[in-house]
């Protein structure tokens, strides 16, 4: 989801001004500045030109969930570059909404793109949407639930006012107020960290429904330091006039996924192979760069990956 507030005032004034003015890329090596040079844009890359395939628009038709000529597409909206909302409020964009049309473009179906708390999407899935696509990191835990397509790369990034003004260290965040969205991998782990510190000197995790409040928080004061997918950390990083930059290096490598009910095999094969089809003929590569998150791009998409980095 992408930033599109032009000033720091933006950034404090609301967490939802910040998203609509405006679940995770990093590069290979774990560098996360590349991805903070996500591109200014509020408009998406043209998918209009992508041809249906007959063969995987079938394959498609006959899943579980699929009806009346919809992909229903589960989001979280306010999680620049991956998926917010434009400058107009209400037209969704980023690289997962870029992925979901090209990949319902080339089955033959119509997008409808769902908003939704993160920590609802993978219990929705089956039911209120056909797929969950909001730069979800695939975890053993949550593949007990669904299955996934890999489809990109990203790790944790922490984030703080610029200059670290409360010298925070990302070895010891003991004592420190953690900024976090709610269901996430970095909720758990800021959950782990605070456990293991000492009951004089305890982490306190501050937990948001949406990840634009965790980011403000940190812009506020009302927190510490925010922990989240790398893609988002860089491109509010990029987006703040330098109010806010990352503390340390990316953190945590792994693939995210697109999520499907489990045991759909029709969905799961039609989505594994549309994904890969665009890998192949370049047009995942030119979102992501659409975007400037193709650091973290895969060249294989997998059902159920087994290796998870």
């Amino acid at each position: 989801m992408s930033l599109k507030f032009k000033s720091f005032a933006a950034l404090a004034l609301s967490a939802a001004m910040m998203f609509s003015v405006a679940a995770c890329g990093t590069t290979d090596s774990g560098d996360a500045k590349s991805d903070s040079k996500a591109k200014n844009t509020t408009v998406g890359y043209d998918v209009s030109t992508i041809k249906k395939d007959d063969e995987l628009a079938k394959l498609a038709a006959s899943a579980k969930t699929v009806k009346d000529g919809e992909l229903s597409v589960g989001m979280e909206l306010s999680y620049a570059p991956a998926e917010f909302y434009a400058e107009d409020g209400k037209t969704p964009v980023g690289y997962d909404v870029d992925m979901s049309k090209a990949i319902a473009q080339t089955l033959g179906l119509k997008p409808k793109i769902v908003s939704s708390m993160f920590d609802t999407i993978v219990p929705s899935i089956g039911s209120k949407y056909d797929l969950g696509i909001t730069a979800m990191t695939i975890t053993e835990e949550r593949l007990q639930s669904v299955d996934f397509v890999s489809y990109y790369r990203a790790g944790s990034t922490w984030a703080v006012q610029k200059g670290n003004p409360k010298k925070l260290d990302t070895s010891d965040m003991c004592g420190v107020k953690i900024a976090v969205q709610t269901g996430t991998v970095q909720e758990d782990e800021a959950n782990k960290i605070a456990k293991g510190c000492k009951a004089d000197k305890k982490a306190e995790v501050m937990s948001y429904k949406r990840q634009a409040e965790a980011a403000t928080a940190v812009a506020t004061g009302k927190a510490d330091v925010f922990y989240a997918d790398s893609p988002v950390a860089g491109y509010a990083i990029s987006q703040t006039d330098g109010q806010l930059e990352a503390l340390g290096d990316v953190e945590g490598v792994a693939k995210q996924g697109i999520a499907i009910k489990k045991g759909d095999q029709q969905l799961d094969e039609a989505v594994q192979k549309a994904v890969q089809k665009l890998m192949d003929d370049g047009t995942y590569m030119k979102i992501l760069k659409h975007w400037g998150v193709e650091s973290g791009a895969l060249d294989k998409a997998e059902i159920n990956p087994t290796d998870l980095n």
